[in-house]
């Protein structure tokens, strides 16, 4: 009884924990969006610069990274020699920092509920991604339900009352260079053996998106921001903005590392709701019943693709607990033998 008892308790404490991490991975991601929309929406704090404010992250992050892996030494530096840092690091910084700026700067354009329908697009980028690239198998189902959610997705985006085609662009263009900087973390660093925490990621890739951002940022937005000799650096606004992003990236790590990167699609789905529900009732944003309509159809295309997923590990959880039994059989067989063999020489010497 008192075993059941303890057995019992340990699975709700595990339930209650899981809960607790998604419940501040979701506040977290809910208030950086949110956040990035008031900073960079015009009729809001009006400061229309992405490229500015993704590298204020970046600065931010990055400082914070090296005080905790060189300064204090809390985190272990992985082992990197220059080459695979050029060849595996740099790419991936490269896509992050083009994501990074092609997302913020889609809010100045599209409302909070309408960006969070375009999100829905992201399992197929990187399904169609990882099938031209070789690191998937093309599947007719998979394929039809990829297909399912596009569909859901355009009759969102034709109900949209505020569409913007060159927002669309941008954030369609995030959500390509995002799936592809999943995919290329799979190739370049995950198939090598190389794991990065959120600090360490943020100590490697952190710099190297400063360092690509610098030329845009030179090009496009230095001459405006010179131009504009009225604005006032507000320390606790971008302050409190860079904590969120930098505890956002922590909240991730934590998510993923306890529960599963699975997990984390599902809550983004309630996440993605959320959002919905507050750009209508907060913000005030239009979202019309063909938005509504759409985003379903997409949603239950994501949700039946993550089911999908989790029937998969499932069977791949399985198959490796119904292997084991097995090696260890033979082990005891081939231990037996032995013995025998063993034996029989004894025997033979006698």
């Amino acid at each position: 009884m008192g075993k059941g008892g303890a057995l019992s308790e340990g699975v709700l404490k595990k339930i209650v924990l899981s809960y607790t991490y998604v419940a501040i991975w979701i506040f977290l991601s809910f208030t950086v969006i949110v956040y990035n929309k008031y900073i960079l929406d015009r009729k809001m704090f009006n400061w229309p610069f992405p490229i500015s404010l993704t590298m204020i992250h970046m600065s931010f992050c990055s400082s914070i990274a090296y005080l905790l892996v060189r300064v204090f030494k809390m985190v272990e530096p992985v082992s990197m020699s220059r080459d695979l840092y050029i060849r595996s690091v740099v790419p991936i910084g490269a896509l992050y920092s083009l994501s990074l700026w092609f997302s913020n700067s889609a809010y100045i354009y599209l409302s909070v509920s309408f960006i969070q329908m375009l999100k829905a697009l992201m399992p197929v980028a990187v399904y169609s991604i990882s099938v031209l690239l070789k690191k998937e198998g093309f599947k007719s189902n998979t394929m039809a339900n990829m297909l399912s959610i596009s569909i859901g997705v355009a009759i969102a985006a034709y109900g949209e009352a505020r569409f913007d085609s060159w927002g669309v662009f941008l954030q369609l263009g995030a959500v390509a260079f995002e799936a592809t900087r999943l995919v290329m973390i799979q190739i370049l660093l995950t198939s090598k053996g190389i794991s990065l925490n959120p600090i360490t990621s943020l100590y490697y890739v952190a710099p190297c998106c400063l360092v690509f951002l610098s030329i845009p940022w030179i090009i496009v937005e230095l001459p405006k921001l010179k131009a504009t000799s009225s604005f006032q650096f507000d320390y606790l606004i971008f302050g409190t903005n860079s904590l969120c992003a930098f505890a956002l990236n922590l909240a991730v790590f934590l998510l993923v590392g306890k529960t599963s990167a699975l997990t984390m699609n599902v809550a983004g789905v309630v996440k993605d709701w959320l959002l919905i529900a507050f750009s209508w009732s907060v913000i005030k944003d239009t979202v019309t019943p063909v938005n509504l309509i759409g985003y379903g159809v997409a949603f239950l295309g994501v949700a039946y693709y993550n089911h999908i997923k989790l029937q998969a590990l499932k069977a791949k959880d399985a198959q490796k607990k119904a292997v084991q039994p097995d090696e260890e059989s033979g082990r005891l067989l081939e231990e037996r033998d032995g013995d025998n063999n063993g034996g029989k020489k004894n025997e033979s010497h006698d």
